[in-house]
């Protein structure tokens, strides 16, 4: 039987929370523009891209580790508490994870923020590692999203 587990990562960033918030609830149009090495395209298949049920077809660029391709739904787009919950319906990712479902809240902290990302997620067999190069890439994405909203915000 397949093993189940949780990951998180905290990171600081200086961005107003407000900010970082907006940057990522328009994600598709942001990360494409901002980081094209990371992110070739990211399509809107269902809704707008930026609510809940909406789903996004994100093909990831040379910057991305393992994943070049993953359809992802939005379960919840909270703008009062900043919070971002997407489940992968479809793509490379489910080659190693039946499962993987990942949460991200953006929380005021002085005059910057604080980024919590975690993810759950079911293995597709006992060999595949933990997904620590997905957490990587999220908080690298993170901190170069800071910059970017700092400079175009």
């Amino acid at each position: 039987m397949a093993s189940t587990g949780k990951m998180d990562v905290e990171i600081e960033v200086k961005s107003h929370a407000d900010k970082f918030f907006e940057a990522l609830r328009d994600s598709v149009n942001v990360l494409p523009k901002a980081f094209p090495n990371d992110y070739k395209s990211i399509e809107v298949l269902e809704g707008d891209g930026k609510s809940t049920g909406s789903v996004r077809l994100i093909h990831y660029g040379e910057g991305s580790p393992l994943v070049k391709v993953s359809k992802e739904k939005v379960d919840v787009m909270d703008e009062a508490n900043k919070t971002f919950v997407y489940c992968v319906i479809d793509g490379d990712l489910l080659k190693f994870y039946k499962n993987f479902k990942s949460n991200i809240t953006v929380i005021p902290k002085g005059a910057g923020s604080l980024v919590k990302w975690s993810c759950e997620f079911e293995k597709a067999s006992e060999e595949i590692p933990d997904p620590h190069l997905i957490k990587d890439f999220a908080a690298k994405n993170f901190k170069e999203l800071d910059d970017y909203v700092l400079k175009a915000y």
